[in-house]
């Protein structure tokens, strides 16, 4: 099968983002060569490369050309998801980001079809919390890119809470099938009412009481914790081992020359 340029070459590996676009010659020809983001810069282009790599195993596709931007979609179970756009690493490389070094992203309104897509990743992968990556093609078309399993949002309130809504809601929904002493109407709005956390003076006492009146068990009170669940993003992939701090330290401020650093200082070799 003849497959023309332009199309995308990717490594099997699916933690290789050495993903590379070929262009044809009558367009000037040439390589854009994309990788995970590496300060401003997501991807490079190299004009002189036209032979495909031949030092691996790779999967060959078509190249789907966009409107310049990729759909990020974060979905909590099968109806809710929460869209971002963000300009594509295929157009010039360069990573557009926020006066606090964040990348930049604008909110998105899914479409029917792309609602259903979401509705139908959640069932497949059977991934509750899931993110996936959405390419918005010329002929009208969406297709899925990247499906990523176990995903959040970066730094949106009102995501967590809606999130924290939803899960809360099926948990309890849950749990109540399984405890004859917790009530069996449970549903997602009357548990998400009680996500009310801490009272104005930093007490827990309305939001026990809110628990006790919907599980409704009067020895709540007599019991004790006893275990602790956790759940942990990374079960195939080394989490990333960063510390944030600001600090006025004597010895740290002498590693700077005694300079307070006008922004973010970031130190990333082990010897630094």
């Amino acid at each position: 099968i003849r497959l023309n340029k332009p199309f995308v070459e990717k490594p099997i590996d699916a933690d290789d983002h050495n993903n590379w676009i070929y262009y044809p010659r009558n367009t000037g020809g040439g390589c854009k060569k994309l990788f995970r983001k590496v300060k401003d810069r997501s991807s490079n282009f190299d004009p002189e490369l036209h032979q495909v790599r031949r030092d691996s195993m790779y999967i060959y596709e078509e190249f789907l050309p966009t409107y310049g931007t990729d759909v990020k979609v974060y979905t909590v179970g099968q109806t809710f998801a929460h869209a971002e756009a963000r300009k594509a690493p295929s157009l010039d490389g360069r990573v557009q980001r926020s006066s606090d070094g964040k990348e930049v992203r604008y909110p998105v309104i899914l479409s029917e079809e792309e609602k259903l897509i979401a509705y139908r990743i959640v069932e497949a992968f059977r991934q509750t919390v899931c993110g996936f990556d959405i390419l918005r093609t010329k002929g009208g078309k969406p297709v899925i890119c990247d499906v990523n399993g176990w995903s959040f949002v970066k730094g949106n309130v009102k995501y967590y809470n809606d999130c924290a809504h939803i899960i809360r809601g099926l948990l309890l929904s849950r749990v109540s099938d399984r405890y004859p002493y917790m009530s069996r109407n449970v549903n997602i709005d009357h548990a998400a009412s009680a996500v009310n956390l801490k009272d104005e003076d930093g007490s827990w006492k309305q939001f026990l009481e809110r628990d006790n009146e919907i599980f409704g068990n009067p020895e709540m009170e007599d019991e004790e914790l006893r275990v602790v669940c956790v759940v942990m993003r990374h079960g195939d992939r080394q989490p990333k081992q960063k510390l944030k701090f600001e600090t006025d330290n004597a010895l740290i401020r002498k590693f700077f020359d005694g300079r307070p650093p006008k922004k973010e200082v970031k130190l990333k070799s082990p010897e630094e």
